[in-house]
């Protein structure tokens, strides 16, 4: 029997080759965007990453673009508050979206970023795919049921990207996947597969580089 929500296969070598040259290609920080107003023009296509605070986000950002401090880590969950715009090439948007699920951050705040990115979410026309990070140790929270419903009301595709693989016991792996598979499946905007990777190790980020190259 199929699973539901398999593990993405690796991408052929032609494919991994094109997202390889992707990110191997100029990736430049844009700009930080506070309010709608301030968004690029919707020129071209881009994909967000979207993740509760400290899940890994910046350094799978920096992993993916071969950049050591591309995106900004903070050990301050909630420091970023800000959607942050980078060029991917000459015709993509890379979107780092805040961290959620702070508790640092003052409540005003939150509640002005929660804001933002309901805007953004609902009213993106060029955002081809969420990619919703995942901590493999722990699996999907409350707190990410937020997003990811959030997601299905917007109507935007999003993928499940587990982070930190490496630092997962080989034993509760196993679990922790379907219990992700279970919780996935009540979500439609849900991708049907699976992204497993290690920002220390490498792993799986050549098909997460292969599967934004073909989201032009």
């Amino acid at each position: 029997m199929e699973l539901p929500f398999p593990i993405a296969d690796e991408p052929d070598f032609e494919t991994s080759e094109r997202g390889r040259k992707l990110f191997a290609g100029e990736v430049e920080f844009l700009k930080g965007v506070v309010a709608m107003s301030g968004l690029p023009p919707d020129d071209r296509a881009e994909v967000c990453f979207a993740g509760r605070s400290n899940v890994g986000k910046s350094s799978l950002i920096n992993a993916l673009t071969g950049r050591k401090a591309l995106a900004r880590a903070s050990n301050t969950p909630g420091r970023t508050q800000e959607i942050n715009y980078f060029t991917l090439g000459e015709d993509r948007y890379l979107v780092d979206l805040p961290g959620y699920g702070f508790a640092e951050a003052p409540v005003a705040v939150v509640k002005q970023w929660q804001a933002l990115l309901k805007q953004y979410l609902s009213g993106r026309a060029t955002l081809r795919r969420a990619f919703v990070l995942i901590d493999h140790r722990h699996g999907i929270k409350s707190v990410d049921t937020e997003i990811l419903t959030l997601l299905d009301k917007s109507a935007v595709p999003f993928q499940a990207v587990m982070t930190k693989a490496d630092k997962v016991k080989a034993s509760d792996r196993e679990a922790i996947l379907i219990q992700v598979r279970k919780e996935l499946q009540k979500h439609p905007a849900a991708y049907p597969e699976i992204m497993v990777t290690s920002s220390e190790t490498g792993l799986g980020l050549a098909t997460l580089r292969a599967i934004i190259a073909g989201l032009g």
